[in-house]
């Protein structure tokens, strides 16, 4: 098992001390932490952007691709809640805790939910045939935004760097299958 591989145990400690180190002797940047994660990039802010999203697509009668966006986010939800269950990975522990989480640690339900919601609006504006350019300033922000959560869940002492790493991970597969299950069912019909 992966989670009981000494040098990828020593590999997290070690990212896990330095930055909430950090954490305890910066306070400001703390702070500004703690508003990007519980704010800004919050599972439920990105829901609500996706549930946005999805509600566009029902009122242009695109049915089956606003469903499809739907389930999918649907199912990267309950995804992250069955594996953190089943793996029941303890989350780091701090004698001066600058933030708390519930749940278990892996998967980071923040990253794979970032993930899972950048990657569909990434697929949404390919599909819709955005321009290059939006294209390209969709994927910096996207790419900014994942990278940002992952950071912040570390630096607030409430994750593992690979909690976070399995959470990109999990949620860019699941993207992966939406979009070619979708292709491969719907997309060469047409």
């Amino acid at each position: 098992m992966t989670a009981r591989w000494s040098p990828l145990l020593a590999l997290d400690h070690g990212i896990a001390t330095s930055l909430h180190r950090t954490a305890v002797t910066a306070p400001g940047l703390t702070s500004v932490n703690k508003v990007f994660s519980d704010w800004v990039w919050d599972p439920w802010t990105l829901r609500a952007l996706l549930a946005v999203a999805v509600i566009a697509l029902l009122r242009r009668r695109q049915w089956v691709l606003g469903c499809w966006v739907a389930v999918t986010a649907a199912v990267g939800t309950a995804l992250q809640q069955v594996l953190k269950a089943l793996v029941g990975r303890q989350r780091p522990e701090w004698p001066d805790p600058v933030d708390s989480a519930h749940y278990a640690a892996f998967p980071s339900g923040h990253a794979m939910t970032a993930a899972v919601a950048g990657g569909l609006a990434l697929w949404l504006l390919r599909l819709s045939g955005a321009r290059r350019r939006w294209l390209w300033a969709a994927a910096v922000l996207v790419g900014v935004s994942v990278a940002g959560v992952g950071l912040t869940r570390v630096y607030l002492g409430v994750h593992w760097a690979t909690d976070v790493l399995g959470g990109w991970l999990l949620g860019g597969a699941l993207v992966a299958a939406a979009a070619a299950g979708y292709a491969h069912r719907y997309r060469a019909r047409r």
